[in-house]
């Protein structure tokens, strides 16, 4: 952080907080700020640099909407999702304030249009997605224009170390720069003191006022109920909702799930809708909107819903499945309550929830293997222009081994980031240029007057890109000096010399591009300690709310210590372990009992012979994993026809029901399972392993 000055001097026409609470009542119809609200609005208007965290429910958009209204230029607002500028532009509008965003859903005259409003001073508000800071001139447009002030929303996702770190937010401390370095806010509702420090970091602000109103809402009361199996789940699931009166959210992790689950309490009698990313922008804008009204009384949502709902009703908000860390669960479970009444926040927890997440968190971060194996693999699909004309699934067959295509995704994210990969844009208008003629031939042929532009041409290219034009070289008409007419100039201009033969080239389309065709695996610069830094990071974070689930003490206490809040005490009324209301897991209920081999789809009874241990206790199998199971069968069957063996010599039943029950993220993992040695973990562990995965792609998808 700069040190240099605390806060920037004051005008002397510095907006004063009684213009800000006329403009939360006239506006906004609030007769005054909430805790934490006015020192993050004084703050701004003295022009310092603020991060402020305050709860799900707390107003944080308030702590900048306000004060743009009375700032005298435009604050330009970075919004992470899509949906929720949408949703804060059209709650905005709808109260007659001067707001609008820019993201890919605009087409290039729609935001020429905004763009224009925004510096005839006609916008206060103008929200922007990161991403579209990386091409064009964006930022020095808006810096051209004025930036009075620069609200980062959901501003943990700039943090390596926070719960939704996304690279693009990495950019907006140069955007900031870009700028002019305004007076900034930065806002979320849920950091760790580690994160508050690289959110302050990353955007080089200035002795931040840093605004904490602490994170225990004592109207929300936490549960944990353990279970088996999704049967168990669903049983509580309905349990819940029949309980409490009221609006209630239920989160779950996939959009199969979301539908499943959604459709299972409707024929229970429990009246709820589907919300997913999946769905269509009309069916969701139905779905929430007749959530918002009252119209539904249960929603059954990914955690696309609820950033920026400001629904105050809501008595109940039950996780079906463990997310992955404490943050995003206290910000989900933090969207009941809003009104200050009494609501429960239940967490349905199985051990197996892990999984799935230890196969994403693997995901997430190749290892180096496999980042090397898939630039070489890259290398082999490129042109002599560095394109790759390939698809992901292309590319992992490629590379080999049990690699599945999140994985390989993840090695391009590391080569894009590392500037070794280059992915473009479908709409790029460069040009692929390879000088032939020799400078004696172009001053030779090209001496007529009327051939001045297409020598200036030749020599503008010569100077962009240097003696790599005769090898051939990736050329930005709008890069070139004025004069030719943009790309539709330059086009026409080297088309006329290709037919002379002077030049080839081509249009180069969007899509993975080597950014150094021929250059070796040891030039790729990645920082891999960071890589294993926030590797392990993440499965920290799954380790805390895995051991907030198991505790036996003050839930909302484990909470506050782990957000570092002072508040933290050893007991409370709010939580089941302190009012001695946790259900117990029950050993001898709750189990599904394992399908017949007969009734499951395509599978085959065991021949004679088989090992015979279907007589001991099974483990709980949900209905996802019987469906694996049968995917299990499937592949064991295959591999003993090529083997010209019996199923059972591959891997008996048991095994094979142990694989669907606790889906093994690794082979070392795979080891733990009964009936799988070294042997067959050798032979048949890669193959195995890599049905497991593909499953849990599918219902992730």
């Amino acid at each position: 952080m700069h040190a240099a000055s605390a806060h920037r001097p004051l005008m002397s026409n510095q907006p004063t907080i009684e213009q800000a609470r006329t403009a939360l009542q006239s506006h906004f119809g609030y007769p005054a700020f909430r805790p934490g609200q006015e020192n993050a609005v004084l703050s701004v208007l003295s022009g310092r640099d603020t991060l402020v965290i305050l709860p799900t429910g707390g107003g944080k958009s308030l702590c900048f909407q306000v004060p743009a209204l009375i700032l005298p230029g435009l604050t330009v607002v970075v919004s992470p999702l899509i949906s929720l500028m949408k949703d804060q532009v059209d709650a905005l509008r709808a109260r007659g304030l001067p707001a609008a965003f820019i993201n890919s859903t605009l087409s290039g005259n729609e935001v020429a249009d905004r763009m224009a409003r925004a510096q005839t001073g006609e916008l206060k508000l103008l929200y922007v997605a990161p991403e579209r800071f990386d091409a064009g001139l964006t930022a020095e447009r808006l810096r051209a224009i004025g930036v009075s002030l620069l609200a980062v929303d959901e501003a943990h996702c700039i943090s390596e170390w926070g719960h939704d770190f996304r690279p693009s937010y990495l950019r907006v401390g140069k955007v900031r720069e870009l700028l002019g370095a305004p007076p900034t806010i930065a806002l979320t509702a849920t950091a760790t003191p580690e994160v508050r420090n690289d959110i302050a970091r990353q955007l080089s602000l200035r002795a931040p006022k840093v605004i904490i109103t602490g994170f225990d809402r004592k109207n929300l009361h936490y549960h944990v109920v353990p279970a088996r199996s999704d049967s168990d789940k669903d049983a509580s699931l309905a349990e819940s909702l029949r309980k409490h009166q009221g609006l209630a959210i239920v989160y779950a992790s996939t959009r199969k799930a979301v539908e499943r689950i959604a459709a299972d309490l409707s024929r229970a009698g429990l009246p709820a809708e589907a919300y997913h990313a999946g769905l269509d922008d009309v069916r969701r804008h139905e779905v929430q909107d007749a959530f918002m009204r009252g119209d539904v009384r249960a929603i059954v949502a990914t955690n696309a819903f609820g950033m920026g709902i400001d629904k105050a009703n809501v008595r109940l908000v039950v996780h079906y499945a463990m997310p992955g860390t404490l943050e995003a669960y206290y910000q989900e479970a933090g969207r009941a309550g809003r009104d200050g009444q009494h609501s429960d926040c239940v967490l349905l927890h199985a051990f197996q929830d892990r999984f799935t997440h230890e196969y994403f968190i693997k995901g997430a971060y190749p290892s180096r293997a496999t980042v090397e194996a898939v630039y070489a693999a890259l290398g082999r699909f490129a042109d002599t222009t560095g394109s790759v004309a390939a698809t992901v699934n292309e590319i992992a067959v490629e590379v080999g081994g049990a690699e599945s295509e999140r994985e390989i995704e993840s090695a391009l994210r590391v080569l894009t980031t590392a500037g070794v990969v280059k992915n473009e844009p479908a709409s790029s208008s460069r040009f692929f240029v390879r000088l032939l003629a020799t400078p004696d031939r172009i001053k030779r042929d090209l001496a007529q007057a009327g051939d001045a532009a297409e020598r200036d041409l030749l020599r503008s290219l010569w100077r962009a890109a240097g003696a790599a034009i005769y090898t051939g070289a990736v050329i930005d008409p709008m890069g070139l000096p004025p004069g030719f007419g943009g790309a539709a100039g330059v086009s026409g201009m080297l088309q006329s010399l290709q037919i002379r033969q002077f030049v080839m080239w081509e249009r180069t389309g969007g899509g993975l591009r080597i950014t150094d065709v021929g250059a070796p695996v040891s030039a790729i610069k990645v920082d891999w300690s960071s890589l294993e830094r926030r590797r392990r990071a993440d499965l920290a974070k799954l380790d805390a709310v895995q051991r907030y689930a198991y505790a036996t003490g003050c839930r909302r206490g484990f909470v506050l210590r782990y957000f570092g809040d002072p508040a933290a005490q050893n007991a409370c009324e709010g939580c089941d372990n302190c009012l001695g209301t946790h259900k117990k897991r029950d050993s001898t209920s709750g189990r599904t009992k394992v399908p017949k081999v007969g009734n499951l789809p395509n599978a085959k009874r065991p021949r004679r012979g088989a090992a015979a241990d279907s007589s001991e206790a099974q483990p709980a199998l949900s209905g996802r994993d019987v469906v694996l199971l049968a995917t299990l069968k499937e592949l064991r069957g295959a591999i003993a026809r090529e083997d010209k063996v019996p199923a059972y010599v591959v891997f008996a039943d048991r095994t094979l029901t142990d694989l669907a029950a606790s889906r093994p993220g690794t082979l070392m993992a795979m080891q733990a399972v009964r009936g799988i040695g070294p042997a067959k973990l050798e032979k048949y562990g890669a193959r195995f392993l890599a049905e497991i995965q593909r499953a849990a792609t599918r219902e992730t998808a």
